[in-house]
């Protein structure tokens, strides 16, 4: 549907359309000429929409950071899901894993060679020398956020150590070419480059997701593609980036009793960091972590 100048802007934010996205609109329609794939309007979050998954961000960094401590060698994992469960309903929120296309619990933890959704369990403990990574999606007043950190459990191996450094360093990598106008793809090979440069690998079958009026959204966020292919970024898309990076070969596989819980096909460990950031104007903005 075609919008006159004069009427209200598509996003709702009350404004005139030519005081509003007219402008934007235009540049993302030029990108969209010149053969780039482009988001959706419904992609882009308004003023309202933003303080909103801004807010919800800020509950799921805060519920990360309420159980950093707790997170040590004897507990386990059901202990973290309860932690997190309690936290999140502590704080207002309601945990967005719980009951999501059937998954049982309130958050995902995985050890070691689990690449990623890790079901709790009250008998798998954590033990000395684990890598863990904790994986919080949180509901607030109906928007969405989602953000995952690595735990490393007493002493770990030197390979554990690195493992885990350089997936945290890939999302500084990917960061460096996050921002408007430029594509998906730019940030996606700056990850890969990065990985294989220490001589590890990522992930090509899981990757990140849009997210903030739903937990997943489009675009599917991949970080084995290449320059200047995948979505243009525009200010008001919110995505998350959480390179998932194995020790050893990437293939992986779904466990098949529980249909939820991905490994390692070589039985190597992974890693991964998860944040959740916002395209401005002028850069990006990170909302979780």
């Amino acid at each position: 549907m075609r919008i006159n100048r004069n009427d209200n802007c598509w996003c709702q934010s009350g404004k005139k359309y030519k005081y509003c996205h007219l402008s934007l609109d235009e540049k993302v329609e030029e990108f969209k000429q010149a053969g780039y794939v482009v988001p959706k309007r419904k992609l882009l979050k308004n003023i309202e929409q933003i303080k909103g998954i801004r807010e919800s961000g800020r509950i799921n960094t805060m519920i990360l950071d309420s159980i950093s401590e707790k997170i040590t060698s004897g507990i386990s994992t059901e202990d973290i899901n309860t932690y997190v469960h309690e936290k999140t309903i502590q704080l207002g929120g309601i945990p967005a894993t719980l009951g999501f296309e059937g998954f049982p619990k309130s958050v995902c933890v995985s050890i070691n060679n689990e690449v990623c959704h890790g079901i709790p369990s009250s008998t798998r403990y954590l033990k000395d020398g684990d890598i863990v990574n904790v994986d919080v999606s949180t509901i607030y007043n109906g928007f969405y956020g989602d953000s995952s950190r690595m735990f490393c459990i007493g002493e770990i191996s030197s390979e554990r150590s690195n493992l885990v450094e350089t997936a945290r360093k890939a999302i500084e990598a990917g960061l460096r070419e996050v921002g408007p106008w430029k594509t998906l793809g730019d940030m996606g090979q700056a990850i890969n480059d990065f990985v294989r440069s220490k001589g590890y690998s990522v992930v090509s079958q899981v990757g990140g997701h849009g997210i903030g009026l739903e937990f997943h959204e489009d675009p599917h966020v991949s970080y084995v593609t290449k320059k200047n292919t995948e979505m243009l970024m525009v200010p008001g898309m919110v995505f998350t980036i959480e390179p998932m990076i194995n020790r050893g070969r990437p293939e992986v596989y779904v466990d098949n009793k529980n249909g939820w819980t991905i490994y390692t096909e070589d039985g190597m460990d992974s890693a991964q960091w998860e944040i959740m950031v916002l395209i401005t104007d002028k850069g990006y903005e990170i909302l979780a972590h």
